[in-house]
């Protein structure tokens, strides 16, 4: 994590850049640290299964875009879970309208008109969504925007790319999904990071770049501070197109290196036990019942979280309804702890203050700082609970690493008030 300057109570940003992700119940973000490949098209499942072999564990698949010019005939629903299942990570692509200054065909590229490059944005996002559901990629996922090379030096073209980007992120964030961006490192990628702070443009949550050096680092980009998209928001294409060879099979792939949100599915289990499995509307055997199943019901789990004490583990499950389960009576392979490859439940929100955003070891700021979390940031919010007032907000956000920020300089839904559907801790 990047540390920087935090002032504890810096006042919030506006609306822009950091704009709130209106995730529905059942929602998480999922996370990938390493290393992963993009194909032009998605390889079938026998490849991956045979790549396990690799140091590879997540890909790119191009699922919707005017210039998604490969064909995907292994790109389906049951593929995206076959593939989930063997442990692979995906990153979703939409490869849509190019920049107006860029080298694709007129009738594929965003408009000058900066109104009319929103529009195109607003129907690019609601695209990708809607493949990314008809592939069972849930609201929580992170899709990315491939925009390719453009000229830096004509303004009117920047104008055009980065509202169209940005009217992207905010239909993203309007629909629960998590908005990412990939762009050339020095012919795309340092102007949308000159507009980082701005409050002209929404600020998409992940940045992934390409610069073919063979190096893989996610920091000291040239241009591109440190502090921005700083906290597991990047990934970097550092390889361009090559054969490479594993479990006996050969594919050409270009090469990158990921700590950054990626799609999130549902994992199929089934309910186990000789009573009916309760599901409950928190992760806890207090919490009130919603539904129940009997012992071999399907059941779709999207994560895993900590709660109260079933039996012999203290692990519950989140289905795609919103409700929990406790893991006890779930036919995942763990009996006692979390179960790979389901990812803990987190929902990432952009903090808002200009000057970053201390975290601490409880929910106020009279307990110790343990950390910051820079302008930008991606707050990565496991439950909400009350705590010390700051300003008139009493909800405090606690983080997937067990520490706590004021909800006041994080862009959750429910300003001053609890988000739903952000469970209590």
């Amino acid at each position: 994590m990047i540390k920087s300057t935090v002032l504890a109570l810096a006042p919030g940003a506006a609306a822009e850049p950091a704009t709130p992700v209106a995730y529905p119940p059942g929602a998480t973000a999922t996370r990938f640290t390493g290393l992963a490949f993009d194909a032009c098209t998605a390889p079938p499942a026998a490849t991956l299964d045979a790549w396990r072999a690799s140091s590879y564990r997540a890909l790119a698949v191009y699922v919707s875009g005017a210039n998604r010019t490969c064909r995907q005939p292994e790109l389906t629903s049951s593929w995206v879970t076959k593939v989930s299942r063997l442990g692979w990570r995906l990153l979703p692509v939409h490869k849509g309208l190019q920049p107006p200054c860029g080298a694709r065909p007129s009738d594929t590229k965003i408009s000058r008109t900066p109104a009319t490059a929103r529009a195109q944005g607003t129907a690019a996002a609601r695209q990708a969504t809607d493949q990314a559901k008809t592939l069972g990629m849930l609201p929580g996922s992170a899709l990315y925007n491939d925009i390719e090379n453009y000229s830096q030096t004509d303004s009117g073209c920047r104008t055009a790319v980065l509202s169209y980007l940005s009217a992207w992120t905010k239909e993203l964030h309007r629909t629960g999904y998590v908005s990412g961006v990939y762009m050339n490192l020095t012919l795309g990628a340092r102007q949308l990071a000159a507009a980082y702070a701005s409050t002209t443009y929404a600020r998409p949550d992940a940045l992934w770049i390409a610069r073919y050096d063979d190096a893989s680092s996610l920091t000291g980009w040239s241009g591109i501070t440190d502090n921005a998209w700083a906290v597991h928001q990047r990934a970097k294409q550092y390889r361009g197109s090559h054969d490479e060879r594993h479990g006996g099979v050969t594919v050409n792939v270009d090469s990158d290196r990921v700590d950054a949100p990626v799609a999130t599915v549902a994992y199929p289990y089934t309910a186990t036990g000789t009573d009916r499995a309760q599901a409950r509307g928190g992760p806890s055997a207090d919490a009130p019942v919603t539904t129940s199943y009997a012992a071999g019901a399907a059941l779709r789990v999207v994560c895993q979280t900590p709660g109260s004490t079933v039996a012999t583990t203290p692990v519950w499950d989140r289905l795609a309804d919103g409700s929990y389960v406790s893991d006890h009576y779930v036919s995942t392979p763990s009996a006692t702890g979390y179960s790979a490859p389901l990812p803990r439940c987190a929902q990432p929100f952009q903090v808002t203050a200009a000057h970053g955003l201390t975290e601490r070891t409880g929910p106020g700021s009279g307990y110790a700082a343990a950390g910051s979390l820079p302008q930008g940031a991606l707050a990565w919010v496991t439950c909400q609970r009350s705590g010390a007032k700051v300003r008139a907000n009493t909800v405090w956000d606690r983080l997937d690493d067990g520490r706590y920020v004021t909800d006041q300089y994080v862009a959750t839904p429910a300003a001053g008030a609890y988000s739903p559907p952000l469970p209590r801790c």
